[in-house]
């Protein structure tokens, strides 16, 4: 009997997605549970798994789009495993062991691999035991296969590619394949992501419908640099977490959403909605594209908590395992630009919110403090928001509030 393969509901407002890459191909035996292929969409991407044991059957390429619902394969689940996917007999078992042992030597977690890996080592071809291992307990990272592939003259062929994954790409024929250096062509012409799709849709319906006006402001980080220096040991004893930077904003910007309620707000058409919880969506960077995922509740949680959040978030969202619920239902964003070096810039708004707020590059520069002139650590500070909803007093009031929670952080009740 054929059991039908078909592309399961990711998200309510998700109706389609691209073939990631097949883990399994027509005629290999899958078990019940085993990942058959990674569907990736224009938020998350996803692994479709095996309803039941059986012979596979595709029935669409990779990089095909597909709608929700499709049959992208079938299962013969009459089938029996072959011989080899068995369990040996104990006079067939003496050779397993050896390969096992050369392949542990090499990388002891070879097998056990995050998605992110998974599918960047099936794309690329590369035998993870091959690649030397960096990560935590032997763990096989991404980086570790891309500079395996650019030690071995096999990595991505533009410098684009290696922000996003192949599987991205559609499959190339022969004659669309990327020419070698010596014959290549002056660009690289290939298909955007379903990610970066939904990025460029959602900047440019940002700029289009609402009035987005930027104030800046600048911040003085002793007092918080050195409260984090000396609390930092005693925190992560007791909460087994580093105390970062983003914990401190996001407290200021909570504080500052209460000063100033109209920032903590939308407009939905003729309505004004305005919201009485805090919500914090935190712009993370991750090779196929910004996400941004949510802390709920961030004005009832500690720093500790926050910390946690931002950590476990982040750690899901570069392996690819966020999902669309992390990602939805945030009333303000904070954009930390400055970890890439950006001194200075202006965010774009995340519909509907009404205001996003941008840090920057910690830079030493001589301020005047009391007649005097002294070097401090300084950041910069944006606040983007939609003037429909907010006025400048307003804007600049939220701003001057962030920027005294900053510049005095035992203000925000840090719990130890």
């Amino acid at each position: 009997m054929s059991i039908e393969v078909k592309i399961p509901p990711v998200g309510e407002s998700i109706s389609s997605g691209v073939v990631s890459v097949w883990h399994k191909k027509t005629g290999d035996y899958v078990e019940a549970g085993e990942a058959l292929l990674t569907l990736e969409t224009d938020k998350v991407s996803t692994e479709i798994t095996a309803e039941k044991a059986g012979t596979l059957q595709t029935k669409v390429d990779e990089g095909q789009e597909v709608k929700i619902g499709e049959v992208v394969a079938t299962i013969d689940d009459s089938a029996t495993a072959p011989a080899e996917a068995k369990s040996p007999a104990p006079n067939e078992a003496a050779p397993a062991p050896a390969a096992k042992k050369t392949s542990e030597k090499r990388s002891p977690n070879a097998e056990v691999l995050s998605p992110a890996v998974k599918r960047l080592t099936t794309e690329e071809k590369v035998d993870p035991a091959k690649v030397t291992a960096t990560g935590k307990g032997g763990r096989l990272t991404k980086n570790d296969v891309l500079s395996h592939l650019k030690s071995s003259g096999e990595g991505p062929a533009t410098t684009d590619d290696q922000e996003k994954p192949r599987a991205e790409q559609k499959p190339a024929t022969a004659e669309e394949k990327v020419p070698s250096p010596e014959t290549s062509s002056r660009f690289t012409r290939k298909k955007m992501s379903p990610l970066r799709r939904k990025i460029a849709a959602q900047l440019v319906m940002a700029q289009q419908t609402a009035a987005i006006l930027t104030t800046f402001n600048e911040c003085d980080m002793t007092e918080v640099m050195s409260f984090r220096k000396k609390a930092q040991e005693k925190f992560q004893a007791e909460h087994g977490v580093k105390l970062g930077f983003m914990s401190f904003f996001i407290k200021a910007a909570v504080e500052a959403l209460k000063e100033v309620p109209s920032i903590n707000s939308r407009i939905e058409g003729d309505d004004f909605i305005s919201n009485h919880y805090y919500d914090i969506g935190i712009a993370v960077g991750t090779p196929r594209g910004l996400v941004v995922p949510v802390v709920r509740d961030a004005d009832q949680k500690s720093f500790a908590d926050l910390e946690r959040d931002i950590a476990d978030y982040a750690a899901r969202a570069r392996d690819g395992k966020i999902k669309i619920e992390d990602l939805t239902g945030g009333v303000f964003t904070i954009s930390n630009g400055g970890v890439y070096g950006s001194l200075m810039g202006t965010p774009i708004l995340n519909p509907p919110q009404s205001g996003i707020l941008g840090m920057h590059a910690i830079q030493q520069r001589p301020v005047a403090i009391k007649g005097d002139v002294v070097v401090r650590p300084m950041m910069y500070l944006a606040l983007s928001y939609d003037h429909r909803a907010v006025d400048g007093k307003e804007a600049v009031t939220f701003l001057i509030k962030v920027k005294e929670g900053i510049e005095n952080p035992t203000a925000l009740l840090l719990e130890l």
